[in-house]
């Protein structure tokens, strides 16, 4: 099962989304995060991923292509621009949306900055537990 997470810059939610899929998806499931644009991964994801215990620094900020989209079987659109402004998919791609904020437009202290990119990792980390959870007993059936 191909899993592909889409946002509009590829920096923040949809890396994150990656990195507790390949945490917790194991070699069971090809994994990919784009953007619609690709803009370079936020510091801030990457540091509250880590103290999580998950390493997002060597994935890439990219940009989708109609090859990555050819050889998923599920997109997910982690934001509304992504959503509203996703590629055509394939006929045989399954396509789920999370309306999740955006922690980059988060203002106020950095200590409630990184709240909010904690929140959000959190968030993040239960829907794709949720996820791979429901697709490991669809797959079983």
């Amino acid at each position: 099962m191909n899993i592909l997470f889409l946002c509009t810059g590829n920096s923040c939610r949809s890396q994150i989304a990656e990195g507790w899929a390949i945490y917790y998806g194991g070699s069971a499931f090809e994994i990919l995060s784009a953007g619609i644009e690709a803009q370079g991964k936020i510091p801030r994801a990457i540091a509250v991923m880590q103290e999580a215990g998950a390493d997002i620094s060597n994935q890439e900020s990219t940009k989708v292509t109609d090859e990555m989209l050819a050889q998923t079987d599920l997109v997910v659109t982690v934001c509304g621009h992504a959503d509203e402004h996703c590629p055509i998919l394939p006929p045989d791609t399954a396509k789920e949306h999370w309306p999740l904020e955006d922690p980059a437009n988060a203002t106020g202290s950095e200590e409630e900055i990184m709240a909010m990119f904690r929140a959000t990792r959190d968030d993040i980390k239960a829907r794709v537990q949720q996820l791979l959870q429901r697709l490991r007993s669809t797959e079983s059936v």
